[in-house]
């Protein structure tokens, strides 16, 4: 049977044991694990990388207010914070959204799926204004909602390296807020789809079509959070039960 169940999850169960251990295999499986998310953790933001597969769209970089990695470790609260430099640099206008690409809790994450996701759901969003979009480093989700007070943008997508864990150190999560407003806004207001990393997570397609359909919902309602819910999947949902 465990084998069977084994197949249907990537939680860990069922691993046996050599006398009161796991088994040598299983052990050093964790240990790796634990390796790939600690190396997630500190491997540095390669914004260039992240440029160079968004096909041409315009970016600009900014910092947070965590001058190192220890800092933004230790220091959640500066992490979503702006630079004030950088906060100079930001071009301001009448946009839509901004997609800020963030690197989080796991750089590799970004570098692996980050590009992708955006480009696919930026090809739904035909008559949006989208401003440059905001390659961040040392971010934590709210900086986002810095970037879109001081660009001028009804929405701010995040696209960031979500904490690793022990199945998964590459785990994208894109968070979606409506008219931010640095400080004030919570959790409560952002809507998140998390898990973006094909092929043992959610697909790109699959993230893009809900993240542009809650885009929608959200500019049509004037909110987000839990007052917007997903429905993407609610047609497919009634036709399998019918």
């Amino acid at each position: 049977m465990w084998p069977l169940l084994r197949r249907r999850t990537q939680a860990r169960i069922g691993l046996g044991r050599a006398g009161s251990a796991l088994p040598t295999r299983h052990r050093l499986g964790l240990q790796a694990a634990h390796a790939a998310a600690r190396d997630a953790v500190h491997s540095p933001f390669e914004p260039d990388r992240v440029a160079a597969g968004l096909a041409g769209l315009p970016t600009v970089r900014v910092r947070s207010a965590a001058g190192d990695r220890l800092t933004y470790l230790q220091r959640p609260d500066l992490g979503r914070r702006l630079d004030p430099v950088d906060r100079a640099h930001l071009p301001a206008g009448d946009w839509d959204v901004v997609f800020v690409v963030a690197d989080g809790l796991s750089s590799r994450a970004v570098h692996e799926h980050a590009a992708a996701v955006l480009r696919a759901t930026a090809a739904r969003l035909a008559d949006w204004r989208i401003a440059p979009v905001v390659l961040a480093e040392q971010a934590r989700v709210a900086l986002g909602d810095d970037i879109a007070h001081a660009m001028g943008a009804a929405l701010v997508v995040v696209l960031v390296g979500e904490r690793p864990g022990m199945s998964a150190a590459d785990s994208l999560g894109a968070y979606l807020t409506y008219r931010p407003v640095p400080g004030l806004t919570t959790d409560a207001d952002r809507n998140c789809l998390s898990n973006i990393r094909p092929p043992r997570g959610l697909a790109y397609e699959a993230a893009a079509g809900k993240l542009a359909a809650l885009m929608g919902r959200a500019r049509e309602l004037g909110r987000t959070g839990v007052q917007l819910k997903d429905e993407t999947d609610h047609v497919n949902v009634i036709d399998r039960i019918l």
